[in-house]
């Protein structure tokens, strides 16, 4: 039991993020400290997305595309989470010290 406990708090801890990295399409755009409050404005094929960066998170603030689904997945704040603007092509993703523990590198 004790050995289950250790390995779930090492394999699956929430590290907090340091930067995001923005991506357009398929190249990088960006990357900012999330200890820096700002507005950054991307401009995509179907227009422009706000992303806010406030305290160590980051949030899709404004998005063109119809359904806002990455406007409503809200905060982001542990390393490793991941914001998807597809119809944009817009994608924010936290990076942390080290890269969490998924599946695909198991």
């Amino acid at each position: 039991m004790v050995a289950i406990t250790y390995l779930f708090q090492t394999l699956w801890s929430h590290q907090h993020a340091s930067k995001v990295q923005i991506r357009l399409g398929d190249k990088i755009h960006a990357t900012y400290d999330l200890n820096l409050q700002r507005d950054v404005h991307v401009h995509g094929p179907l227009g422009d997305a706000v992303i806010h960066i406030s305290q160590g998170k980051v949030r899709f603030a404004k998005s063109p595309c119809h359904n806002q689904y990455c406007v409503h997945q809200g905060w982001l704040t542990h390393a490793g989470q991941v914001a998807i603007c597809l119809p944009n092509q817009i994608s924010l993703e936290l990076i942390g010290e080290q890269k969490p523990y998924d599946s695909l590198n198991y």
